[in-house]
């Protein structure tokens, strides 16, 4: 089994088991609000124990509803989901969620601990709540668009990724950024938002990486560069299995008085350093050939 998975299913049954203890609870409050016991007499006759009781069930009914539903999606989940394809991204996705949930349920059981109706509160602030909704509109588009990259399929925990100007290897996703980690170990807070405005190149998401080779050819060398082209895509064929020689392209970069830097570019799957290393040495051997023979001629 994939070891993400276990780690799921293992904390996965730590929740189910906070369940039935929470579901306990939830009856022993629910046997004091409406069974007959010895407490009965002294909670009728408190107002506030009452709504205290009252705050109580309904926060752990409320829990247990969005519980019961986090374990469904994620059980689901995890048994049409291959191994290799299960993300930490789904998982956080639901955390987060039920994380919001739970927070409104909890302001909710509050207003009922002190005796206060959350449809009347919500209606006598509907302007405060309108001013409250346009000072964090930022806020929440980060969140709506937070919560999108967890459930999509495009950025994953690990990832390599380039937004603007930052690099680095995305290390958490929250409501609000995307945690990278540099290459010399910063930390990159990139807010949510700007990932969804910006240019986003996700090199996790492809098994080949470009080599580039950058030469300096002088003008005497009678340039042809779409023959060029064809000649060093041609030094490439022994290393066709594990270079994309379709690919290959060849690019001026700069023009001087005396000579022209060119680049000579091509992807090959990943991990492949010793077919790169080698196949670049091929490469610049060839220019130095090509070069050569062009000024002798």
């Amino acid at each position: 089994m994939n070891q993400l998975k276990s780690i799921i299913k293992s904390k996965e049954n730590v929740r189910r088991r906070n369940f039935v203890i929470k579901l306990t609870i939830l009856f022993g409050l629910e046997f004091l609000y409406e069974g007959n016991s010895f407490l009965t007499r002294y909670i009728s006759e408190s107002v506030f124990i009452q709504a205290g009781l009252r705050a109580l069930i309904f926060l752990l009914s409320a829990n247990l509803i969005i519980s019961l539903g986090r374990i469904a999606v994620l059980k689901f989940y995890l048994q049409k989901t291959d191994d290799h394809k299960v993300q930490p991204n789904f998982m956080i996705g639901i955390d987060r969620i039920s994380w919001i949930l739970n927070v409104n349920i909890l302001l909710i059981a509050i207003m009922l601990a002190f005796n206060i109706k959350p449809l009347e509160f919500l209606t006598s602030i509907t302007i405060v709540a309108a001013a409250i909704a346009l000072l964090t509109k930022d806020y929440i588009t980060n969140i709506v668009n937070g919560l999108i990259i967890m459930f999509s399929e495009q950025l994953e925990i690990g990832d390599k990724i380039t937004v603007g100007k930052n690099t680095g290897f995305i290390r958490d996703i929250t409501l609000v950024n995307l945690v990278l980690k540099g290459e010399s170990g910063e930390i990159i807070l990139v807010p949510n938002n700007l990932i969804f405005s910006s240019d986003v190149v996700n090199y996790s998401k492809n098994d080949s990486h470009q080599v580039i080779i950058d030469s300096e050819i002088p003008f005497h060398s009678n340039i042809k560069l779409q023959e060029l082209e064809v000649f060093l895509s041609k030094e490439l064929a022994p290393f066709s299995e594990r270079v994309f020689v379709d690919g290959a392209q060849l690019n001026v970069l700069e023009r001087k008085p005396e000579s022209l830097v060119v680049r000579f570019q091509f992807p090959i799957k990943s991990g492949e350093k010793e077919i790169e290393k080698n196949a670049k040495k091929a490469i610049n051997q060839a220019i130095l050939n090509w070069s050569d023979e062009r000024r002798k001629a």
